[in-house]
C-alpha cells in the first residue's frame, strides 16, 4: 500500500521543491534516491507533488523521469485545485509527457474533480486552453461514454469556440448546431477577406491561407456529420432540438454553408414553417441575407410554389421584403441613400418572383406591400435625402470655386501677351507646355461646370423612393467623377504654369511645387474615391444575388477527410 505524505508537511521537501526549480535533475534525483517516498510527496502549500512542480516549472525531463520513478496511482494524486498532472500537462501541451503518463496509468483520462479550468477531464481541460494536438491525443484515449452527457457538450462547445472541428465528427448533438449557427467566422462566406485573398482562397494550398481554409473545410464536415444524423428525426424531435431556432441563426449570421449542408441532406426543409409560419428563405429575405436567397435560384420550377408561401400575419414574400432591413445589415452600406438604393433592389428583385397579384394583397395591417414599404422606410427616405443634400452641398461649394478660378485663368496668361497682336507670349516660346495649360484648363473649367450642374439636379431632385433606386445615385456617380476629372486637370494646368514661369530661372523650385501640387488629387481619391467606387458597384455592377446558383442543385457532397486523419499526429 502507498502512504502519501500530507501537504501540512510540504516545508519539509523544500530541497526537492529548489531542485525542481533550478532543473537540477541531478539533485532530484539523489532526493529520491535517499526518500523514494518523496515522488508522492505535497511540496507545495497548495498540495502540489514533485511532478505537479515539474510541470507548473516546465522542467519536461525531470517530469519524464519522475513519470517513469511514481507508482501509477501516484499520478492520479490531483493538488488543492483539483488539477491532476496530466490536466497541467494538457494545458502545457506536452505530448510525450501526456503520452508516458496515459500509457503508465491510463485512469488518468477518466479522472474529474470538477468543472474549472483545471480540474475537468483532461481532453475539455485541453480543449478550455486552445491546445489542439493535446486535444486530439486524449480525445482517442478518452472513453467516448463520458462524453455522452454535459461534459460532451462542453467540449462540443470548446471545440467550436476554439474552431477545433476535425477533432469531434464522430461526436455530434444538437448543440453543436446552435454553437455552430452563431459562429459564422468558421465558414468562408463570414471569412472577412479582400477581393484578391477570395480570387487566392479559390485555389489548392496556397500556404498563407491554408490553415483558415482548413478550420472552414473541418467546420463543414462536422455540419455534415450532425445534419447527416439528424435526417431521419421526427418532427417532434426536430422541434424539441429547437432546429427552427437553429436555422434562423445561422440565416442571421449569414453562414450560407450551414443552410446549403442543411438543404444538401433534408431537401424537404424548403417547405418546413417555424412557429411564424415562416420558411428559410422568408427569414433570409427578413434577415436581408443575399447569399443565403441566392440558394432560392436552385430551387427552379419549385420555386414559384415557395414564393407563394405566407406567415401567419398573412405576409407573403413581397411584404417580407417591404420591410426595413435589421440594423446590422445596414450599418455595412455608407450613407443613407445607398442603404436606400439597397432595400429597393431587394424589393425589385423579389417583386419579380411572387405572382403579380401578390402586389395587391393586404397583409393581417391591411397593408399591401408598396404601401408597407413606404411606410416602414419613411424615415430611412428622409435620412437618404439629407445624406444626398449634405454630399453635394461641400461638393458643389468645390465645383463652383474651380469654375470661377479656372474661368478667371483662361484670360490671365502666364507671361502675358504680345502688344500688337494679342496673342500669349507662350505661344511662341513654349508651344507644347503652352497648349497642355490651355487644355488643361478648358477641362476643368468644364468639367467643373459640369459636375455642380449635376448636383445641382440632385438638389432640385422630388427625392421619390424610386429615385434612390438608379437616378440619384448615376447624378452622384456623374458630378462626383466630373469634380475629380477638374481637380486632375486643374492640378495639371497649375503645374504647366509653374513649368512656364520657372523652368528657365528658378527649376530647382518648380520641380517641388509640382510635385506637392498632385498632393489635393491623393488626398481626394483616398476620401472621395472609396465611395465613388461603391456607388458604381451598387448601381451598375452585378445584382446583390448570385443568380448564376439557378444552374446548380442540392447534391450530396461526400465528406472529407479530417486533416489530422490524413496527415497523422505528432
Amino acid at each position: 500500500m502507498i502512504l502519501f505524505t500530507g501537504a501540512k508537511d510540504h516545508h519539509l521537501y523544500e530541497d526537492l521543491y529548489n531542485a525542481i526549480e533550478d532543473d537540477d535533475i541531478k539533485e532530484v534525483n539523489k532526493i529520491l534516491k535517499e526518500d523514494p517516498k518523496a515522488t508522492t510527496t505535497r511540496v507545495s502549500s497548495h498540495g502540489d507533488t514533485a511532478l505537479h512542480i515539474a510541470i507548473l516549472s516546465g522542467k519536461i525531463d525531470i517530469a519524464l523521469d519522475l513519470v517513469k520513478k511514481m507508482p501509477k496511482e501516484g499520478l492520479e494524486l490531483s493538488n488543492d485545485f483539483g488539477a491532476t498532472p496530466l490536466s497541467l500537462a494538457a494545458i502545457t501541451e506536452k505530448i510525450k509527457l501526456a503520452k508516458a503518463m496515459v500509457e503508465k496509468n491510463d485512469k488518468l483520462v477518466t479522472i474529474k474533480k470538477g468543472i474549472t479550468d483545471q480540474n475537468s477531464l483532461p481532453v475539455i481541460v485541453a480543449s478550455m486552453y486552445g491546445r489542439k494536438h493535446m486535444v486530439h491525443y486524449l480525445y482517442s484515449k478518452t472513453p467516448k461514454s463520458l462524453l455522452d452527457g454535459s461534459d460532451g457538450v462542453l467540449l462540443l462547445n470548446n471545440l467550436i469556440t476554439a474552431e477545433f472541428y476535425g477533432i469531434m465528427e464522430d461526436h455530434n448533438g444538437d448543440y453543436g448546431l446552435h454553437k455552430l449557427a452563431h459562429k459564422p467566422s468558421a465558414f468562408a462566406s463570414g471569412s472577412a477577406f479582400p477581393f484578391w485573398k477570395q480570387w487566392i482562397y479559390k485555389l489548392p494550398d496556397i500556404k498563407n491561407l491554408h490553415d483558415k481554409k482548413l478550420v472552414n473545410d473541418e467546420a463543414s464536415n462536422l455540419l455534415g456529420c450532425i445534419f447527416k444524423e439528424i435526417r431521419g428525426m421526427s418532427d417532434l424531435e426536430l422541434q424539441r432540438m429547437e432546429i427552427d431556432k437553429v436555422v434562423h441563426n445561422a440565416i442571421k449570421h449569414g453562414i450560407v454553408e450551414f443552410v446549403d449542408e442543411l438543404l444538401t441532406y433534408n431537401p424537404d426543409f424548403i417547405w418546413r414553417k417555424d412557429k411564424r409560419g415562416r420558411t428559410i428563405f422568408s427569414h433570409a429575405i427578413i434577415l436581408r441575407q443575399e447569399k443565403i436567397f441566392s440558394l432560392f435560384y436552385r430551387l427552379r420550377p419549385k420555386k414559384s410554389i415557395v414564393a407563394s408561401r405566407h406567415d401567419i400575419f398573412h405576409n407573403n414574400f413581397l411584404h417580407l421584403a417591404a420591410k426595413l432591413s435589421p440594423p446590422a445589415q445596414l450599418d455595412r452600406i455608407s450613407g443613407a441613400a445607398l442603404q436606400m438604393q439597397r432595400e429597393l433592389q431587394w424589393y425589385k428583385e423579389v417583386e419579380s418572383l411572387v405572382q403579380p397579384k401578390y402586389k395587391d394583397q393586404v397583409n393581417e395591417s391591411h397593408r399591401k406591400p408598396d404601401s408597407l414599404f413606404s411606410h416602414e422606410h419613411k424615415e430611412l427616405a428622409k435620412e437618404g435625402e439629407k445624406w444626398m443634400k449634405n454630399t453635394v452641398g461641400s461638393s458643389m461649394i468645390v465645383g463652383t470655386l474651380i469654375a470661377a478660378v479656372m474661368f478667371t485663368t483662361a484670360f490671365t496668361m502666364p507671361g502675358g501677351n504680345e502688344a500688337q497682336s494679342g496673342l500669349p507670349i507662350m505661344l511662341n516660346t513654349d508651344r507644347n507646355t503652352f497648349l497642355i495649360f490651355m487644355i488643361s484648363n478648358g477641362l476643368s473649367l468644364f468639367a467643373s461646370s459640369t459636375s455642380v450642374l449635376m448636383f445641382l439636379g440632385i438638389l432640385t431632385a422630388r427625392y421619390a423612393e424610386d429615385d434612390f433606386l438608379v437616378s440619384l445615385p448615376t447624378k452622384l456617380i456623374f458630378g462626383i467623377a466630373c469634380l475629380f476629372v477638374s481637380i486632375v486637370t486643374m492640378i495639371i494646368s497649375f503645374a504647366a504654369a509653374m513649368y512656364l514661369m520657372l523652368h528657365k530661372m528658378l527649376s530647382w523650385v518648380s520641380i517641388p511645387l509640382i510635385i506637392l501640387s498632385t498632393l489635393p488629387v491623393v488626398l481626394f481619391s483616398a476620401l472621395q474615391f472609396p465611395l465613388l467606387i461603391e456607388m458604381v458597384i451598387r448601381t451598375y455592377g452585378s445584382t446583390i444575388f448570385d443568380k448564376h446558383k439557378k444552374h446548380a442543385s442540392f447534391v450530396k457532397k461526400p465528406l472529407q477527410t479530417s486533416h489530422y486523419k490524413k496527415e497523422g499526429f505528432q
